[in-house]
């Protein structure tokens, strides 16, 4: 079956936090969500739902946790029991919510930077102490992003008591290897950890080599002290859905997530329900045909990037972002402003992800507003 990438869709036409930050002659590549449409399956799904047209307060259906079972089984041989599920609206809430319910006002909420900036806000919205370390960086252009696990150890101090963890890894693209998640799960066994592990970016694995492994089932020695997110937001672009899924092992931690949750977190959205059956049950095949227009357009862009003096990147190995340095080019004091007021291209700047000098590119568009986005950066870049 064929599926559209390539339609251009005003997306100005409904308020659009992507396309409506900026003005109109602005290019947005920057927040995480795309601008293809969402697979037909999901379109269909939530077409019925709206045509039943009663839109009251709803459970989460057991066929989705069962779909979701099947899913982790199928993809990442990872038997999760329906049981273990809690639907929440949202990853960001989630992060929000677990930091509440495992750590006290004034203790340590950790993570790792360059880092979703949502991630450095926990700790100021919950009321605890934000402690952070510095990812390894690349020791040559295009090497890989490196988990530090001496940075990690020096970074836990006696009152840290949340770690926040992404994987794989928004912005870099990271697919964190055994022997980094393995020594992770070492150290936060010894020093007492909860972890918090967003694995909403692991359905898109780009590099076809490597494959996505579920903290939970590579490392069962934190089933007591490890909470992973999933979410069918981003692979299948139904963010504005609130649809997402706290699985918890722990008889224990799991209760103590539904307390904390308790008259704070509304139900999840009808909708978002409706969508994620779908998107789990029925649209693998579209996915894969995203894949391969993820990975074109990839290619394009690191095409582009290999023409502009100064700036490299480490091919993403999972997501449809691209994070750029571009602290040894011509724009290194600003390169966010610089490149949105000269080249009129809005990327995402890297001091929110507690970097300067980076900028992260949202590729999850059609080609031909790709194309002209790197044509307007060439202007700038390219000598």
């Amino acid at each position: 079956m064929n599926f559209d990438f390539a339609t251009r869709i005003d997306r100005r036409q409904h308020p659009s936090t992507k396309w409506q930050q900026y003005e109109e002659d602005v290019l947005p590549l920057w927040v995480a969500d795309m601008d293809f449409r969402s697979p037909p399956a999901v379109l269909e799904a939530l077409a019925r739902r709206v045509d039943h047209g009663v839109f009251g307060y709803a459970g989460v259906p057991e066929s989705l946790k069962q779909t979701l079972c099947e899913w982790s089984r199928h993809h990442y041989d990872w038997a999760i029991d329906d049981a273990w599920q809690l639907w929440v609206p949202g990853v960001v809430p989630a992060l929000n919510l677990a930091a509440m319910a495992f750590s006290d006002p004034g203790q340590g909420v950790l993570t790792a930077t360059p880092i979703y900036p949502p991630f450095l806000s926990v700790a100021r919205n919950t009321g605890r102490e934000a402690q952070t370390f510095e990812l390894a960086s690349p020791s040559t252009a295009g090497g890989p992003w490196r988990l530090d696990l001496e940075a990690l150890e020096a970074a836990i101090q006696p009152n840290t008591r949340v770690l926040l963890w992404c994987h794989p890894h928004n912005p870099t693209g990271r697919v964190w290897t055994v022997e980094e998640l393995k020594g992770l799960a070492e150290l936060a066994v010894r020093h007492d950890l909860v972890v918090i592990s967003d694995e909403l970016h692991c359905d898109l694995i780009l590099d076809p080599s490597i494959a996505h492994r579920p903290l939970g089932r590579l490392c069962p020695e934190l089933s007591e002290r490890l909470i992973t997110l999933w979410a069918p937001s981003k692979t299948f672009n139904i963010a504005g859905l609130s649809s997402a899924c706290a699985i918890i092992a722990n008889d224990g931690l799991r209760q103590r997530f539904k307390a904390a949750a308790a008259g704070l977190l509304p139900s999840v959205n009808v909708l978002g329900l409706s969508a994620s059956q779908a998107a789990y049950g029925e649209c693998e095949e579209w996915r894969q045909a995203l894949l391969g227009e993820l990975r074109s357009h990839l290619s394009l862009v690191e095409a582009h990037v290999s023409r502009w003096p100064g700036v490299t990147m480490t091919a993403p190995e999972a997501t449809y972002l691209a994070w750029l340095d571009l602290r040894h080019s011509a724009l290194a004091d600003a390169p966010q402003q610089r490149l949105l007021e000269e080249a009129r291209v809005a990327l995402s700047d890297g001091a929110d992800f507690g970097w300067p000098g980076f900028v992260r590119l949202n590729f999850g568009m059609p080609r031909s507003w790709l194309e002209e986005a790197l044509m307007r950066l060439d202007r700038l870049l390219a000598p």
